[in-house]
């Protein structure tokens, strides 16, 4: 068999098996049927357009090693305490949280945003899939409210969001409201309570962009970025650099940076299948490769709640003093 037909019939199998594969992306249709913009940006004209543009990039750059310093966030797994199709939401979080340890200059401990947060309050989706440019442009309108993304210690990851009954989702419900926003629960307490004013991150703008030579300036001059990404070449991915071309966008992922190896470039991306997977949780794919540089997502961080801005609002152990409403779960 020649290496065209083999490569011919590679494709035909990948694409079969892609067809059968349920998304966790969705389309076009059902993005802008959620109230989003389909690869929209929240202002008229993109800060992204105004970076400083470079004639040429470092062969390798990561912001998981910047001069020895790691600015990367931990990695997540959505797949426990159960599978859910969240991988929207991790990958924005994901890019979200680095960008915060960059402004702290890795500084402290890390911020880690709520991911249930963005699932309880339908942000771009749910545990059925999502939208790669939805978490962003919904984090944008609260930021605008004067709230935003609560973080993980106030909202663990349960992987469940309102339409899921299965499994753990039937112990609770998982709707938008204050008590699944940010809560704490009380010391042999029986009522858990919401808590507000909470620790918070916010955003002051957002877009979209494609192409390897977008990425490569986004992610140098502000940091890593969510991306859609086909995940049919890469679920029993080990090691190396993967280079299928891809068919579709069916998941989403962030990079972090790019390196090359053996006249290869790639992108490093940092999936959200934990770090039993790839290379601790890391994938390398070739630029061009598997449909990453078709459709990815940016956001600035414009607040966060942190001991060096001394803006913390301070509740007490069951946090009566910030309740708001309280609630049995």
């Amino acid at each position: 068999m020649t290496t065209g037909l083999a490569s011919y019939f590679v494709s035909l199998v990948c694409a079969t098996a892609a067809a059968r594969r349920q998304s966790e992306v969705l389309s076009r249709e059902e993005t802008e049927r959620m109230g989003f913009t389909w690869r929209g940006n929240a202002t008229e004209i993109s800060s992204h357009e105004l970076l400083r543009d470079h004639e040429s990039y470092p062969d390798s750059f990561s912001w998981c090693d910047v001069n020895g310093t790691s600015y990367c966030s931990m990695s997540r797994n959505q797949h426990i305490p159960q599978y859910c199709g969240s991988c929207w939401a991790h990958g924005a979080v994901s890019s979200l949280a680095d960008r915060i340890k960059i402004a702290r200059g890795a500084r402290g401990a890390d911020v880690n945003p709520s991911v249930q947060h963005v699932l309880n309050c339908h942000g771009g989706g749910s545990c059925h899939g999502g939208t790669v440019d939805g978490p962003f442009q919904w984090l944008h309108r609260l930021s605008k409210e004067g709230t935003g993304l609560s973080y993980e210690t106030a909202n663990p990851y349960v992987a469940c969001s309102s339409e899921m009954s299965s499994g753990l989702c039937s112990a609770g419900t998982w709707t938008c409201e204050p008590i699944n926003i940010a809560r704490t629960c009380p010391t042999f307490g029986e009522d858990c309570t919401a808590i507000d004013p909470y620790p918070n991150v916010q955003i002051s703008d957002y877009g979209s962009i494609r192409g390897k030579y977008a990425m490569q300036k986004e992610i140098y001059e502000r940091g890593p970025i969510s991306c859609g990404i086909d995940a049919l070449p890469i679920l029993n991915y080990t090691t190396g650099i993967v280079d299928d071309f891809g068919t579709l966008v069916d998941h989403v992922v962030s990079v972090v940076g790019w390196g090359k190896e053996d006249d290869t470039s790639y992108w490093i991306v940092r999936n959200s299948w934990g770090e039993y997977w790839g290379l601790m949780g890391y994938v390398k794919v070739a630029f061009g490769a598997l449909r990453l540089e078709s459709q990815c997502s940016w956001a600035v961080v414009s607040s966060y709640t942190a001991p060096e801005l001394d803006n913390q609002v301070h509740c007490y152990e069951g946090g009566e003093n910030c309740a708001t409403s309280s609630a049995t779960f």
